[in-house]
């Protein structure tokens, strides 16, 4: 129960000091709820006015119970305040609305329990002005009457409740705009403003504290189950059910649940839910809501997966799913600009060491960090897949290195350059390109989080696919291909930490892959400029780009066939103007060197397959290539002119 007792303080440390940005913790015993309508009373409970409410407003906060928070089912249990107008208006069936398909053989089922709570709760020593006003208003039983005298919901011509707008000559009333597809008008929720004085500035019963905390007491009081809370080992009213919503406002998935009394959930070692886990309803409750937060504001979701890391005192912390890019806003530049006296990796070590102390100076450095996966297989259950207690000074340090290791130069695009690690769902795209589905991204970050957090090596299978997708140059879009291309590299250097592979062009690192990858990219970059200063540069990729994968495999024959390749290129450069000239003089140069240097290797002439090094020496000497100065704009022009042929 290590992760209920850390949600649990967090929500503790936090509540009513959150940080800024961030949306207030949500009370306990409330909810969340997209409504559609708000009706307006006044003190004594008459009707004002009623208005249909724009999505980007619907939101909003409402008391409800264990059982109503978690309803489903085809007897769904009413909430006590705000709900559906089944529920809160008498003459719903008369004007031809439809209750629940569990309550068709008792219609006045619905609103004569909502009726009796409402009683309940307005009859207690926690009553309230807006309450009385509420109770007095809905026992009129003229909820819908009225909605459809303020021209709120539309009748048909036999006096009914219409169920979809078919007129296509006129506009729709505005509340088809904000009901789904799959409702009609009749299945809007209702909200309550009661104005109790022309100016009062608490009219939203959703924003009024006084009524929220009347709620709150009154439904702690009638908690029946009591018993030792496991988190906090103490005696409290226990949880009958636990929260859900936890990863978005239709989330039935539950943490925590034992509702199958019939079946085998529990039974045969225990005879009741509570022998099982018994937590304080208080606990319960701010934990979940503590958890729904966090993912709200600084957690990250794909699908049913969702993770979210946090210190228990509520101060923010990088975010281990992200880039450098995003979590840090470190680009390519803010490195180049550090670069003039050091290498590309010691200055962006420098940097990184930079923005992670700048974290560091706002945590104790024994404060608990938190790392949480959540996943779920099916609608109703959810199970905790990842799980990690660091101290900051751990989690921090473990997160540089993580950063440190795999930094590559990635190219996501004209304005997302960067140097760094690149996120697990990057990675997993970049791995299996069009067979990712959604379980197998999943299962894929799942495998990269103990990487982050504790220091595993990257899996090997990944750095194989993706080295393997980039040298499939021709099988790629070129903006994809460049992105994976910078993964590859990243993986690859990071994996093989104890080469220390450089960012930086390593022009005496001597291995024949090493080199082979050099030799690629100064005949790609001898083509390239041969075509962009003609009609075909237009019209095809280079050799060295077209025969890249098969390169990978049998580098020394395919060698031959790419520098036969360029003969022509180098003819037509030579006699061209001086900047051609000069151009070819530098690259030959160049290329003479390199093949200098695989000369003395014994290993030359053979043709065994290329390892993903030899990306590392093509991407180092491309790089190279590129004036530190203008090395974006010479990066922008490549893409465009690349994007061109493609």
């Amino acid at each position: 129960m290590s992760w209920i007792q850390k949600l649990y303080e967090t929500y503790e440390q936090c509540a009513g000091h959150e940080p800024e940005g961030f949306e207030p913790l949500m009370p306990i015993c409330h909810s969340t709820q997209q409504a559609q309508i708000e009706i307006v009373l006044d003190g004594n409970g008459c009707f004002k006015r009623a208005s249909v409410i724009e999505k980007t407003q619907g939101t909003t906060l409402i008391p409800c119970t264990e059982s109503s928070a978690g309803r489903a089912g085809s007897k769904p249990v009413n909430h006590p305040l705000c709900d559906k107008l089944q529920y809160v208006a008498k003459d719903f069936v008369a004007f031809g609305g439809e209750v629940t398909s569990g309550f068709a053989k008792e219609p006045d089922v619905p609103h004569q329990d909502y009726l009796v709570g409402l009683r309940a709760w307005a009859a207690s020593e926690w009553s309230h002005p807006k309450l009385t006003a509420i109770l007095n208003y809905v026992e009129k039983g003229s909820v819908v009457r009225d909605l459809v005298t303020a021209g709120i919901l539309p009748l048909g011509e036999d006096g009914k409740l219409l169920k979809s707008w078919s007129d296509e000559a006129n506009p729709a009333p505005a509340i088809f705009k904000v009901i789904q597809n799959t409702q009609a008008p009749e299945d809007a929720f209702v909200r309550w403003r009661v104005e109790s004085a022309p100016d009062d500035p608490l009219s939203a019963t959703w924003q009024d504290q006084s009524l929220i905390d009347s709620w709150i007491a009154y439904y702690q009081h009638t908690q029946a189950l009591f018993g030792i809370c496991m988190v906090t080992g103490q005696e409290s009213a226990l949880a009958i059910q636990h929260p859900a919503k936890l990863r978005h406002a239709g989330d039935k998935a539950k943490l925590i649940s034992a509702n199958d009394n019939s079946g085998y959930t529990f039974r045969g070692k225990f005879i009741e839910a509570e022998e099982v886990i018994s937590v304080g309803f208080d606990v319960t409750q701010k934990a979940h809501n503590a958890l729904r937060w966090l993912l709200a504001h600084q957690g990250y979701r794909k699908g049913d997966q969702a993770i979210v890391s946090w210190a228990v005192s509520g101060v923010l912390l990088p975010n281990p799913i992200k880039n450098i890019f995003e979590q840090f806003e470190l680009d390519s530049s803010d490195i180049k600009a550090t670069t003039s006296s050091v290498g590309t990796d010691q200055s962006f070590a420098l940097r990184l060491k930079k923005a992670i102390a700048g974290y560091g100076a706002k945590l104790d450095p024994k404060e608990d960090v938190v790392v949480i996966g959540l996943d779920s297989a099916t609608p109703g259950r959810m199970a905790i897949s990842f799980y990690r207690e660091l101290k900051c000074s751990d989690f921090l340090k473990r997160l540089e290195a993580w950063h440190a290791r795999y930094a590559w130069h990635q190219n996501y695009g004209k304005d997302s350059r960067f140097i760094g690690a690149p996120a697990p769902p990057d990675i997993a795209e970049a791995a299996y390109g069009r067979r990712l589905d959604e379980k197998l991204q999943k299962a894929t970050v799942e495998r990269l989080l103990p990487c982050i957090v504790d220091g595993w090596d990257v899996p090997l299978d990944l750095v194989r696919s993706t080295v393997r997708r980039a040298t499939n140059r021709v099988g790629l879009e070129h903006w994809e291909w460049e992105k994976v291309l910078g993964i590859a590299c990243a993986l690859f250097k990071g994996y093989h930490k104890e080469r220390n592979y450089q960012m930086d062009l390593e022009t005496e690192r001597n291995s024949r892959d090493y080199l082979y990858g050099r030799l690629l990219a100064i005949a790609d970059s001898i083509e390239s400029y041969a075509l962009s200063t003609s009609d075909e540069g237009k019209k095809r990729e280079t050799t060295a780009g077209r025969l890249m994968q098969r390169f990978s495999v049998r580098p020394f024959s395919t060698w031959l066939t790419i520098e036969l390749a360029l003969k022509p290129y180098e003819a037509r450069m030579q006699a061209g103007s001086d900047r051609s000239v000069g151009f070819l003089v530098k690259r030959r140069k160049l290329l003479d060197e390199v093949m200098s240097q695989l000369n003395d290797l014994p290993e030359r002439t053979s043709d065994a397959p290329l390892s993903g090094e030899f990306l590392l020496g093509y991407h180092a000497q491309r790089k190279d290539f590129w004036p530190s100065a203008d090395a974006d704009k010479q990066a922008a022009s490549a893409d465009s002119q690349a994007e061109t042929t493609h």
